[in-house]
Parts: structure tokens; sequence; C-alpha cells
């Protein structure tokens, strides 16, 4: 993204906090694009077929960012950080859903000790890595944060930095530590 558009954005945001109403109205223009690829770079990890599309994903998250009434978004970083985890809710929301949907009427229920990780749907899948993800926000928020705006947002090493003000590096020893903790807590449940 270029500066001059960061600074757009910035400008907007700040605008936005003032109680400019119209600001909200000239923001998504300017993110659109942004929020776009990240959704489609989360939405690539999905199986074929996917009812959820990026373009819907984009539009939902904004208009439960929007909706939500708390528009006092920090800056750029802040914004697109509310951007992934409002994706993220909306992506386990779908997962419980189909989830819901999948398991009804007659089914057999197995013994999850039979079920092998490799063989879960990517609904499921998202299911156990926000179980997992609440569980290392409860000892780790910062890990946590990293893990939704790289796993839900799409983001990369270099933008998570940005977005959370620490160092690349720091951002790549804490994801590596967190990658390990969310396996280990996925994998114990099977």
């Amino acid at each position: 993204m270029s500066y001059e558009i960061t600074s757009e954005i910035t400008q907007v945001l700040q605008a936005i906090r003032s109680g400019d109403g119209r600001a909200s109205e000239e923001l998504l223009p300017l993110v659109y694009n942004e929020l776009r690829r990240l959704a489609a770079a989360r939405m690539a990890e999905e199986a074929a077929g996917q009812t959820l599309q990026a373009t819907a994903l984009v539009h939902e998250a904004w208009l439960r960012m929007v909706g939500d009434g708390d528009r006092t978004w920090q800056n750029r970083s802040h914004f697109f950080g509310a951007a992934a985890e409002a994706m993220r809710r909306i992506l386990v929301e779908n997962a419980r859903r189909k989830s819901r949907l999948k398991r009804g009427g007659g089914q057999i229920r197995l013994d999850i000790e039979e079920l092998d990780l490799v063989a879960t749907t990517p609904d499921d899948k998202i299911l156990l890595m926000d179980e997992a993800l609440e569980q290392l926000q409860a000892e780790d928020a910062e890990k946590a944060r990293i893990v939704v705006l790289k796993f839900f947002g799409g983001l990369t090493n270099q933008e998570v930095a940005e977005n959370l003000g620490v160092a690349e590096r720091t951002v790549e020893r804490q994801w590596a530590y967190a990658k390990a903790w969310l396996f280990q807590r996925i994998r114990a449940q099977f």
C-alpha cells in the first residue's frame, strides 16, 4: 500500500474518531483492495466449493465493523487488526454453522480418539484453531494477536510487525512459538 493511501487512511480514521459521520463512507474505497487481498489470502486456504467468498467476507466484516458503533480505530494498524478479528469471527461462525448442519439428524457419533487431524474438514480446523486460540489468548494475548493477524488476517510478518509496532524478528519468534503451542493444543484433542 502506497504512502499516499496510507496517509489518506490515517486522515480518514482521525476524522471518524472526531465524529465526522461522512468519513466512514470515504474509508471503504480506500481500504477495500487491501481488505479484499487479506480475505482472498485467507480464503485460498479453504476447501474448494467454499460457500463463503472473499468478497462476501470483506463485506460482512465491513458491515460488522461499522455497525458496531465503535469506530475509534487509532490508526491504520488498529483498523486492519480489527478487520482481521472480524474476519476471524465470521469464519468461525460460518464453520460452526456448517458443523451444526453436518452433525444433525441421524448421524452416528464418533469417538474423538478415532479421528485423525489430517482427516478434519477446513471448517473443523477453523473451529479447532479458534478453541486453541482462546486458550492462547488467556495465556499470552500478544502471541494470540499475531495468530489472528497471520492466520485469519493473512498478513505477512512485516505487516504484523508494523501493525503491532514491534520488530519483524519478534513476530517471527512469537509466531514460531505460537504455532508450536497451538499445534500441541490441537494435537492433544485427538
